[in-house]
């Protein structure tokens, strides 16, 4: 058996929840399985792009780093796209693995590193659809947001801070805080220390109090 990682990504922070983790598992472990692999450990970053260099991605750095000190040389994606879609991400990274004596295994593509012409071509025109992909859904959300922009004059993303249930409450304790005087990190403190909930559920900070109040931010 071949200890290998796998390695995961989505692009949005709204996947983090659905399908694409528990697909790319699921691949990765009949493949690992299949062909003689077991997996030593999962990489998985959360609402990253794959146009984003790969040593800007926190998990990717901590497997690139673990794989340089513990002996495992090979990691397993569910396909190309899910490494990069760049073109220029995926052979800069490709190339590094070679480099280094690592060694990336697709499951859709099982012999993504065969250094034949024909293979690395088609590796390239495989990273080009997925780069155009990403492309077009960057364009026609634009074209979404500018038919909506157009319409109704507005176009928003994120809902603005009081949008939801219960939030409109926490804007009228801030906005009374503040007209009390008390600084944005006053606020913010004042409101941990209620146990008021963040939109997020993280703590409460000044610079998010002020970017609600100041309607800069979400």
């Amino acid at each position: 058996m071949v200890r290998a990682f796998s390695y995961l990504r989505v692009s949005g922070k709204g996947q983090v929840s659905g399908d694409g983790f528990p697909r790319q598992r699921a691949a990765i472990k009949q493949f690992a399985k299949a062909n003689g692999y077991v997996i030593a450990r999962e990489f998985a970053d959360e609402g990253v792009s794959g146009a984003i260099e790969t040593t800007d991605r926190p998990a990717f750095a901590e497997m690139v780093a673990t794989l340089h000190s513990n002996g495992v040389r090979t990691v397993i994606v569910e396909k190309l796209d899910r490494l990069a879609r760049d073109l220029m991400v995926q052979e800069a990274a490709l190339s590094y693995f070679v480099q280094h004596g690592f060694a990336i295994v697709s499951v859709a593509e099982p012999d993504l590193m065969a250094n034949d012409p024909s293979r690395t071509a088609f590796r390239q025109m495989m990273g080009v659809f997925a780069q155009y992909d990403k492309s077009m859904i960057v364009l026609k959300l634009a074209g979404a947001r500018m038919r909506t922009r157009a319409r109704t004059g507005r176009c928003e993303g994120r809902k603005p801070f009081g949008y939801y249930d219960g939030e409109a409450q926490v804007l009228e304790r801030l906005r009374a805080l503040r007209s009390e005087g008390l600084g944005f990190d006053r606020i913010a403190t004042t409101l941990n220390a209620e146990g008021v909930p963040t939109r997020t559920g993280k703590p409460w900070h000044g610079v998010v109090v002020n970017r609600i109040l100041t309607g800069k931010g979400r």
